[in-house]
């Protein structure tokens, strides 16, 4: 697992021309925000993370309350329904920094996470650390994102991830987008995951997501098959 978390950190380094800078996912990245807050509200048919299942493949809902500084620099406070190690809800407090530099945009942030009313003997918080490297060609957009815990929630320990991600217009507000990652824990099961699938902006605020995520691990258990997700996600 600390192999592939050193490799991605050597391929974000070395391929800087292959990965890179795109508009952001959400409010914080605004270069000159109307406002440094920003909210978000949203609900979907089932919580993925990873391409495998946190709700245990039920409907889901979660929210977002960011501050987005001018220089880059941004905090935020989430939570997220989960069904998991006997918990049903995950809070997460973030911060970071987003600048650009060679052409290429970048992410950097490190996050507190607590799974409120986890079994006991689980583990019910962790730190993760996440870095995203982006990048536009023409209309398609790409990024590289890095993600290590050096101890997991539940029973994972130390657990890093790997995706690529691609995104391209389809039509006016309606966007494509294709992510293929590898995951590698300690005290679970390493996997690929993928996911693929459109959003389409119904408003200014207001999107609509369908989505099938998948990965190669489905003989782990339910939580690994393949499932069409939709979502919708209110930001203000």
């Amino acid at each position: 697992m600390t192999r592939l978390f050193l490799l991605a950190l050597a391929l974000g380094a070395v391929l800087p021309n292959a990965v890179a800078a795109q508009h952001k996912d959400n409010a914080r990245c605004s270069q000159e925000p109307s406002s440094h807050w920003s909210f978000e509200l949203g609900a979907g048919t089932d919580n993925r993370s990873k391409g495998a299942s946190k709700s245990d493949g039920a409907p889901y809902v979660f929210g977002d309350i960011q501050w987005n500084g001018a220089s880059g620099f941004y905090a935020d406070v989430e939570f997220e329904t989960i069904d998991s190690s006997g918990s049903h809800v995950e809070t997460e407090a973030e911060a970071g920094w987003q600048f650009a530099s060679a052409g290429l945009e970048f992410d950097s942030s490190v996050s507190r996470k607590w799974r409120l009313g986890a079994d006991a003997g689980q583990d019910d918080d962790a730190w993760e650390f996440q870095f995203d490297v982006m990048r536009d060609f023409g209309a398609v957009d790409a990024r590289l994102r890095l993600e290590h815990s050096p101890d997991g929630l539940g029973s994972t320990r130390a657990t890093s991830w790997i995706e690529t991600r691609l995104r391209w217009p389809i039509a006016e507000r309606l966007r494509a987008s294709v992510a293929l990652g590898r995951r590698e824990q300690d005290n679970a099961p390493d996997y690929n995951g993928w996911n693929a699938g459109v959003a389409y902006a119904l408003t200014d605020e207001t999107a609509l997501d369908l989505r099938w995520h998948g990965t190669d691990a489905e003989a782990e258990g339910a939580q690994f098959e393949g499932a069409l997700v939709a979502s919708v996600q209110i930001a203000f």
